[in-house]
Parts: structure tokens; sequence; C-alpha cells
């Protein structure tokens, strides 16, 4: 059985909670397929894997902030294309704003 470090438990809880904000992020600059989005995260550093994608996508196309299109592939099968809606890019609004409000209150604390 793998023992957890419990920062890096709380690292893991950390990024959970700003996965989708991260996703409508990278959706907001261009339109993407869910190979290309978890590639962009793992860069990032906010590791992810498709079991972790898929129900974010699922849940933010269910709320109305994605939609999508299939698109030919040059190999392969067609490809799952999502898109941020107008509804998507409002809440992507609020949710800078309230990432900013956190990061203030950090600050604040922190810094006394």
């Amino acid at each position: 059985m793998e023992i957890i470090h419990p920062i890096e438990n709380i690292k893991s809880q950390m990024r959970k909670g700003v996965l989708e904000y991260c996703i409508l992020s990278i959706l907001a600059k261009k339109d993407s397929y869910a190979p290309a989005l978890i590639a962009e995260l793992k860069q990032a550093k906010m590791i992810v894997v498709e079991g972790t994608l898929y129900p974010l996508l699922i849940r933010q196309k269910n709320q109305g902030f994605l939609t999508y299109r299939w698109e030919e592939s040059p190999q392969g099968p067609p490809r799952k294309y999502y898109m941020i809606t107008d509804k998507g890019r409002a809440a992507l609004q609020e949710m800078d704003q309230a990432w900013n409000e956190v990061v203030e209150s950090i600050k604040l604390i922190k810094n006394g």
C-alpha cells in the first residue's frame, strides 16, 4: 500500500480544486480535444489523467459552459473538440475574480 505524504495530498487537493478553472482558461484561448488538454495540464504541472478530465468536461458541458464539435483527424478516428460558450466565458470571469480574491486573502494572512 502506497503512503501519500500529507503535503502531496494537500497539493493534489488544491490542483483538483482549480482544474475546472484551468480547463475554461485553456478553452478561452483555443478550442481543444481531450488529449491536448491533458498534455497542456501536465505541462503546467496540473497533473491530470483521462479519468479525472472526462467527468469535468461532462459536468462543464451539462452546465452549459462548453460545447463540442467532431473534427476529422489526420490520423485515426474523428476528434471531439471542446469550445467554451458565452455562459462559460461569464463563469470564467467570475472564477478569475474569485481566484484574485483568494490570492489577495492569502497575501493578507501571510503578510499581516
